[in-house]
């Protein structure tokens, strides 16, 4: 009945629909991309895809016909909407204060018009606004006990014409097709009605501020269980992912989204998947997270975990004679981040009525150690060791013992450039030599994402124009980018491969975390590459500015267009040059 095909570089699996289906689905064949060039996990994705659709065919199938079931979730579901319609309707009605300010502002404008001196009839147009202003609440109440008065009267002689609008939208909503006028249609709209006087007998409570009324017509009454809603598998859990993929209402990056569908499908295989997005709860979502403390790290790298199913994973890992251990809590946190994510945008495309993931998220762990600044004597260290003077070779293991080697490359620069800027490693490795470049007189550099290549930074607001410390210039570093232009390279430091994916620099972070340690300034887990970063910005503070100051230069700050394209005018630039140079080091300027 399914097969696998493969259409240009994607795979897809192609399922014959039913013959008796064929007329409702409008089609015989339907192909569904398996979204991926493998044959291996187009083969594993299409168990999951056609256990779906004959889920889908079941309950089509299911569906031709009301059930009691529908019907009784139809009335809960017409009483409960015009109840939150009736209280939407208060909410929206005027204060006394508004009526007054909405009568004297009318007075005044009939003055101004001459309507005042105009006859009667000239002033009540004047004040008709306003007439209706104030009686809203008055004719709402007549509206809706006029309905109520039809309403009994239809009930009583069998008359359904004033609630067939309604049983119809329940219909082509819930996809049912029964006839009009039969035996079935008929019921549904006889009850429609009783829960339509339900609804309006408790509204005309409210109305007079009594909110304790509950349905009094046995037949409404909330169902144990809604029925599900037919569909073609638009409303399972991945096949709308892809929907909100499509349409990354946040601008969520692309690295970022693949890792959050891996999150999510992630919580489509533990909860089956032939669940809709409909029947998410918070015990579902609670029930993930207890699995998640017991899952494996790098679990899909595992090859004793190939094909097996989420909760089988965890057994084996048990199994293990030294078992993987448990993600972080951050990690389960990111996990289920990226399914609140996707439940807040189901939330507003109303395939859910609530966030089942609100305040479930665990807290975030901060670092193991909050990370230090270095002192005066750890920077001079630092800096007249081997690797920033001339060391034995320029290959890592050799950076850290004395030689006749100078290392000029991004080794050598970046931890300049993060004290002297407060920039992120991986924001200084990916600097195109375009995006050094003088402005106003100053030299800058440009962080941001435009422009060839595969650059990125953290956020938006990370997008940035750092002015150039006058040391940094000093030490050579815009001379380097010119010889870089020079001979024809696009990257400053073009020896830096940028990932397609993942952190940029992420080798040099790793490796100076070493180098710290082999030269004695790291003796913990709280001095590391970043408090080059978190020193600039302790040096800045100390020069007497405030935090908002100083994100405008370490990417802290929301986006702009000046962070995207780079263009500043003169005066803030020149604030923010005489922010960056008012950071000093003594000990290691003394020596330059």
């Amino acid at each position: 009945m399914a097969k696998l095909h493969r259409r240009g570089p994607v795979y897809y699996v192609v399922l014959n629909v039913p013959t008796d289906l064929q007329t409702a689905m409008g089609c015989k064949q339907k192909w569904i991309s398996l979204r991926t060039k493998d044959r291996k996990e187009a083969t594993r994705r299409q168990a999951a895809v056609i256990d779906e659709w004959m889920a889908t065919f079941d309950e089509l199938r299911r569906r031709r016909d009301l059930t009691d079931a529908d019907i009784a979730g139809a009335v809960w579901e017409h009483y409960t909407s015009k109840m939150d319609e009736g209280d939407r309707e208060r909410a929206s009605r005027p204060t006394t204060a508004q009526i007054d300010d909405a009568i004297e502002k009318a007075g005044v404008a009939a003055i101004r018009s001459g309507a005042h001196k105009a006859g009667p009839i000239a002033m009540i147009n004047a004040m008709a606004e306003v007439e209706t202003l104030a009686n809203k609440a008055t004719w709402a109440a007549r509206r809706r006990a006029a309905r109520l008065n039809r309403l009994r009267s239809d009930l009583a002689s069998g008359d359904t014409r004033l609630i067939e609008p309604d049983a119809d939208r329940f219909l082509a909503k819930h996809g049912f097709t029964i006839e009009n006028g039969s035996e079935l249609y008929r019921e549904l709209c006889h009850k429609l009605m009783r829960a339509d006087i339900e609804q309006l007998e408790r509204n005309a409570e409210r109305d007079r501020g009594d909110y304790t009324g509950k349905p009094s017509d046995p037949i409404v009454v909330e169902p144990a269980e809604m029925p599900d809603r037919p569909d073609a598998g638009g409303e399972r859990i991945m096949p709308l992912f892809d929907k909100y993929e499509a349409e990354n209402p946040n601008s969520i990056r692309p690295e970022t989204f693949k890792q959050a569908r891996r999150d999510v499908q992630h919580f489509s295989d533990f909860v089956g998947p032939r669940v809709r997005v409909s029947k998410i709860d918070r015990r579902m979502v609670r029930e993930w997270k207890d699995l998640l403390t017991q899952w494996p790290v790098k679990a899909a790298d595992t090859a004793a975990f190939e094909g097996l199913s989420v909760k089988e994973i965890i057994a084996a890992n048990n199994r293990l004679e030294r078992p993987k251990p448990a993600i972080t809590r951050n990690t389960i946190r990111r996990y289920m981040a990226s399914l609140s994510g996707f439940c807040r945008w189901l939330v507003v495309h109303d395939y859910l009525a609530a966030n089942p993931v609100t305040d479930m998220l665990p807290k975030k762990n901060g670092p193991a150690n909050k990370r230090r600044t270095f002192t005066d004597d750890a920077l001079s260290a630092l800096f007249t060791s081997p690797l920033f003077t001339t060391c034995k070779s320029d290959v890592w293991r050799d950076v850290d013992k004395p030689g006749n080697v100078a290392v000029r490359d991004h080794r050598y620069w970046i931890p300049y450039v993060m004290l002297y800027s407060g920039a992120r490693p991986g924001e200084i490795a990916q600097l195109h030599v375009d995006d050094v470049r003088q402005t106003h007189g100053v030299w800058i550099m440009h962080i941001t994402e435009e422009g060839e290549g595969r650059k990125r930074t953290k956020t938006k607001g990370s997008m940035r124009v750092v002015p150039i410390h006058d040391e940094l210039a000093k030490l050579g570093f815009v001379e380097h980018c010119q010889r870089m232009a020079a001979a024809g390279h696009k990257q400053v430091f073009p020896e830096v491969d940028i990932p397609e994916e993942g952190q940029v620099a992420a080798a040099f972070s790793r490796e100076f975390n070493r180098y710290l340690a082999k030269i004695g300034v790291k003796t913990g887990t709280d001095i590391v590459t970043y408090s080059l970063r978190h020193t600039f910005i302790g040096r800045a503070r100390d020069a007497g500015f405030l935090d908002e100051e100083i994100g405008t230069v370490v990417g802290h700050d929301k986006p702009t267009m000046t962070g995207r394209y780079g263009t500043e005018h003169s005066g803030s630039l020149k604030r923010r040059a005489t922010l960056v140079n008012k950071v000093r080091y003594p000990t290691i300027e003394a020596r330059s």
